[in-house]
């Protein structure tokens, strides 16, 4: 925050006050989107103890693509010599839920047993730098998760409900237009829209798995702001201490937020296997998704 402010008309505590942001990282011009997303890939495949020859696809959730052609994807399973197919996302902050969603929908059909999910966005490139509204909330990052087919047994891992939905019509408040380089939002409205976008879709997807608030052991939202999350937390009747909030020092990572909040979790020895887990997003679009699963390994 100290840097911000020696560029903007800001200070740390008037940031740290609005979004709970401390700091965040930004990646060097050599980390591109590929090499963010292929350390995550390589570092999530050997903690789940998978060999790559068993990768069967790689899904990238992404804004901020290397490139128009090929994918992300297929340039992240080239420098992990992953023989698989991939394709990339593009919902913005919601990019990893709908990533996720589609490729356990593909492991449902039979013909896919492992699918490499990675978060990958560098929104600092989006980001005018001298633009205090926008400047101060996102950073770079990325994070992945392999995923398995299961066996269909009472409390065995996997999605229990989920939701899909957006306004698209207010598309408006957080976008770069056309031919633009950087992102224009309007701040108060994107709060009111992302507020009751993240609480409307968390609810229908605990109706969906036959939960309520009180059965979640943990609530992992996007990383927006404090702010949003502190209020959709509340509306849902979630308390704090099962609430994951690891933007201080990261920041607004876009489609790398929610596998990087899980990724926190469990460093903080925060899930167990049976866990029941809400991930919550919502992004430029205007969209949201989540998705109700029980956790396992």
């Amino acid at each position: 925050n100290h840097d911000l402010s020696s560029r903007l008309e800001t200070d740390h505590a008037w940031i740290v006050g609005r979004t709970g942001i401390h700091a965040r990282r930004v990646a060097d011009p050599s980390e591109t989107t590929t090499v963010l997303a292929t350390r995550a890939a390589a570092t999530a495949i050997d903690d789940a103890g998978c060999a790559r020859s068993a990768i069967d696809l790689v899904v990238v959730a992404t804004a901020t693509p290397d490139s128009a052609c090929p994918s992300t994807a297929a340039r992240v399973a080239a420098e992990l010599d992953l023989r698989a197919g991939g394709y990339d996302v593009n919902a913005a902050c919601c990019g990893f839920v709908h990533a996720l969603h589609g490729a356990v929908a593909l492991l449902a059909d039979g013909s896919l047993s492992t699918i490499l999910v990675i978060g990958s966005d560098r929104f600092t490139t989006l980001t005018d730098p001298h633009d205090r509204g926008t400047a101060v909330l996102f950073g770079d990052g990325a994070a992945a998760v392999v995923i398995g087919r299961t066996s269909a047994v009472p409390g065995a891992p996997g999605v229990l409900g989920s939701d899909v939905g957006g306004d698209p019509r207010s598309l408006g408040i957080l976008e770069t237009r056309p031919g633009e380089q950087y992102l224009t939002m309007d701040g108060p409205e994107l709060f009111r829209r992302a507020t009751r976008g993240l609480v409307s879709s968390a609810a229908a997807a605990l109706d969906r798995a036959g939960l309520t608030a009180d059965d979640l052991d943990l609530f992992v939202p996007h990383q927006a702001n404090a702010r949003i999350i502190g209020a959709a937390a509340d509306r849902l009747g979630i308390p704090d201490d099962r609430v994951v909030v690891d933007l201080a020092e990261k920041a607004n990572t876009s489609a790398a937020s929610i596998p990087l909040a899980l990724d926190t979790a469990r460093g903080d020895g925060r899930l167990t296997d049976g866990d029941h887990l809400l991930l919550s997003s919502v992004g430029a679009g205007l969209g949201w998704a989540s998705i109700v699963l029980r956790w396992g390994r």
